[in-house]
């Protein structure tokens, strides 16, 4: 049996192409492989083990938590190997691993976990919205109510005399009693110089 010669130009076409084909998925799949981008996160620490990465250019590799820093961008060749602990926390962080590979955004990682709450670690209670906490009154406290230095409204006030009433006879010493007591004596000496006189002439009368 004879078989044409295009019969077989065709077939050695076809088995070429699919020998470039192959050979060119397998080499674009192997830088793809190689790299390994392998972390964990529990709810202490960040295990980070980067392998099999291109040594000739620069590779970069940032942690953050909730937005914040945990590693800051760091450059690194082959291989990168690194432990990060977590901040304590009493409810889930968020941990971003991103990996910028220098031969490629196609081997470039960009990669989100949860860090789950340690055992035994209570959540601290939200504040309630329903009751909301009393503002501290401005005011001054009222301050203590002192004894009052005035008299009593229910005791009775003294009568004061009116204009109409008469007078109220003074019975303490006045400052002209020494006056009147001394006018007294002097009345009574001279009352018994008197008599005394009169007496002495009816003697001599008679």
């Amino acid at each position: 049996m004879t078989i044409p010669r295009r019969s077989l130009r065709a077939a050695g076409t076809l088995a070429a192409a699919a020998v470039v084909g192959l050979t060119g998925a397998v080499l674009s799949a192997g830088p793809a492989a190689a790299h390994t981008p392998t972390w964990d996160v529990t709810c202490t620490e960040v295990s980070l083990d980067l392998t099999a990465y291109n040594g000739k250019v620069a590779n970069q590799v940032t942690v953050t938590v909730d937005g914040k820093d945990l590693l800051p961008t760091e450059g690194f060749e082959r291989e990168f190997h690194k432990k990060l602990e977590l901040p304590k926390h009493d409810k889930e962080l968020t941990v971003r691993l991103v990996v910028k590979a220098g031969d490629g955004d196609n081997f470039s990682r960009d990669e989100t976990k949860v860090a789950p709450v340690c055992e035994g670690t209570t959540p601290s209670p939200a504040p309630s919205e329903d009751t909301p906490s009393q503002a501290p009154s401005s005011e001054a406290p009222a301050e203590s109510a002192k004894p009052s230095e005035a008299p009593s409204e229910s005791a009775p006030a003294a009568a004061s005399p009116t204009p109409s009433s008469p007078d109220l006879a003074e019975t303490g010493s006045s400052s002209a009693t020494p006056i009147i007591g001394g006018a007294a004596v002097a009345v009574l000496l001279a009352g018994g110089g008197i008599m005394w006189s009169v007496r002495k002439r009816r003697t001599a009368q008679h």
